[in-house]
C-alpha cells in the first residue's frame, strides 16, 4: 500500500467493491482505488462531496470507498488529451481495416462453388451416458478413441468407457460446477477445474477400486473461475484458461507458472491447442469478443479477431492449423484464416436464433459441429457455408461437442445430465 496525499486514505488494487464501482466511470487503467476514511469527503452521502474531491464515495460503518480518475496528465504531450489519444486509435484501426480490406480479393464460398456438394448426413445417437447428477458442462476424448471424460455442475469427473458405458473412475472435487477438463495425452491421468479457481491433475489406475481422488494434486491457481484447460503435447504442462481474464502455462510435477497471456479484457471462456505436434500457439476467446492467437514460447498476443457481438463460448482450430472457428452467443459461428488475417465465413441462419456453445471439426475438416442453446447440433458444409444436417435429442442446451481422434464418433454434452455418443 502506498499512501495517498489524501489524509487518512490509502490507495489499494484488486479491491472488488472499489473496482465495480469504477467500471461504470472510467476503463481500469486510469483507476486509482482509495480505501479508507478520506478528509477531503464528506462520508454522509455521495453527493455533498465538496467540488474536484472523489468521483464516487460510500458511507459504510464510518469508511469512505472513494474512487477517484486520475488523469496522468505528466504522461501525455503538449495539446494531447484522452479524446484525441482514443480518435487517433480509432483512425489507425480503420486503417488497418482499409488495408486488410485490399487483400480480400475472394470469399471463402466462391471459391468453394464448384466443390461438390456433401451428401446428406445419417447421424444416429448410438449410446446415451447416463450418471451424472447435474448439468454436464464439459467432456474429453482420450487419445485411445474409447474412453472419454466429462465434469458436471454436481462436482464430479466421470472417467467413461464410451463402448461399454461402464464408469471407470469417480472423482469428486471440494466444489460445484467443475467447467472444464481434459484428458492426457498419455491417457493416464486427467485434469479438472471449475469455481474453486483451481485446476487439478489426478492420475487414473488400471485398479477401479482404487480411490483416484485421493491422488488429486493441485497445479494451476487462478484468481477467478477455470473455464478450461488442455494438455501440451505431454503430460507434463498444462494450459488453463480462466475468469481471471487469463491464460496460463502450468508445469504439472510442480505446479510453476511457465508463462502467463494477458490481452483479454474479460472472462476468458475457452482456449485450443494449435494441433501440430511442434505447435507453440493456440487460440482463445472470451466475454470480451475477442478471439486472441497466442505464441506459448513469448507469452505474445500474435493476433486477434473481433467480429463477434456477443461472448465467444468455444474456439477450435481447424485440422490443418492454419485456421479456426469460434462459436458465440450472437448466434453464429465464424472460421478465420490465420495465414490471411481475416474472417473468411460465417455460419448462420435467421432461424437460428440461439447461442451457440461449442464447436468442432470432422477429421477432413469439411464438417462442421455445432452445438446451441436450443438444444440442437447444427452441422456445417466449413466451405460453402450452408447447413447439412441438424442432430435432435437433447433436452436442454448443448454445451459441448467433441469429435473422437479417429472421426468416425461425435460426443456431446448437455445440461439434461447426459452425453451422447452420435454416428454414422
Amino acid at each position: 500500500m502506498s499512501q495517498d496525499p489524501l489524509e487518512g486514505c490509502r490507495i489499494s488494487a484488486g479491491k472488488k467493491s472499489a473496482v465495480s464501482l469504477g467500471k461504470a466511470l472510467h476503463p481500469p487503467n486510469l483507476l486509482v482505488v482509495v480505501e479508507g476514511t478520506c478528509g477531503a469527503c464528506v462520508a454522509a452521502s455521495p453527493v455533498s462531496a465538496p467540488e474536484g474531491s472523489c468521483s464516487y464515495n460510500v458511507a459504510h460503518h464510518h469508511l469512505c470507498v472513494c474512487v477517484r480518475v486520475c488523469m496522468a496528465w505528466q504522461g501525455l504531450q503538449k495539446g494531447e488529451t484522452l479524446a484525441s489519444l482514443k480518435q487517433e486509435s480509432e483512425n489507425l484501426r480503420r486503417k488497418l481495416e482499409e488495408e486488410r480490406g485490399k487483400l480480400t480479393d475472394v470469399e471463402l464460398h466462391q471459391v468453394a462453388e464448384k466443390v461438390e456438394t456433401v451428401a446428406a448426413l445419417s447421424i444416429k445417437t448410438r449410446r446415451v451416458l447416463k450418471g451424472h447428477g447435474n448439468k454436464v458442462l464439459s467432456m474429453d476424448w482420450c487419445k485411445d478413441k474409447r474412453r472419454l471424460v466429462s465434469s458436471s455442475q454436481d462436482g464430479k469427473v466421470i472417467v467413461w468407457d464410451a463402448f461399454t458405458l461402464n464408469k471407470e473412475h469417480g472423482i469428486t472435487l471440494p466444489c460445484t460446477w467443475v467447467m472444464a477438463c481434459a484428458y492426457a495425452p498419455s491417457g493416464c491421468a486427467v485434469a479438472c477445474g471449475g469455481l474453486d479457481n483451481k485446476c487439478s491433475v489426478v492420475p487414473l489406475s488400471l485398479d477401479r477400486n482404487e480411490n483416484v481422488t485421493a491422488k488429486k494434486k493441485s497445479v494451476a491457481m487462478h484468481t477467478n473461475y477455470v473455464s478450461g484447460c488442455s494438455f501440451t503435447n505431454s503430460d507434463m504442462q498444462l494450459l488453463t484458461s480462466s475468469g481471471d481474464g487469463t491464460c496460463a502455462l502450468w508445469d504439472v510435477e510442480s505446479g510453476q507458472l511457465l508463462q502467463s497471456f494477458h490481452g483479454h479484457t474479460a472472462d476468458v471462456l475457452s482456449l485450443d491447442l494449435a494441433p501440430s505436434e511442434t505447435g507453440n500457439t493456440f487460440v482463445s476467446g472470451g466475454c470480451d469478443m475477442k478471439a486472441n492467437v497466442w505464441d506459448m514460447r513469448s507469452g505474445q498476443n500474435i493476433q486477434s479477431f473481433d467480429n463477434h457481438q456477443s461472448d465467444i463460448n468455444c474456439v477450435k482450430y481447424y485440422p490443418s492449423g492454419d485456421a479456426f472457428a469460434s462459436a458465440s452467443d450472437d448466434a453464429t459461428c465464424r472460421f478465420y484464416d490465420l495465414r490471411a488475417d481475416r474472417e473468411v465465413a460465417v455460419y448462420q441462419k435467421d432461424s437460428i436464433i440461439f447461442g451457440a456453445s461449442s464447436v468442432d471439426f470432422s477429421l477432413s475438416g469439411r464438417l462442421l459441429f455445432a452445438g446451441y442453446n436450443d438444444y440442437t447440433i447444427n452441422v456445417w458444409d466449413v466451405l460453402k457455408g450452408t447447413r447439412v444436417s441438424v442432430l435432435f435429442g437433447h433436452e436442454n442446451r448443448v454445451s459441448r461437442v467433441r469429435v473422437s481422434p479417429d472421426g468416425t464418433a461425435l460426443c456431446s454434452a448437455s445440461w439434461d445430465n447426459t452425453l451422447r455418443v452420435s454416428r454414422t
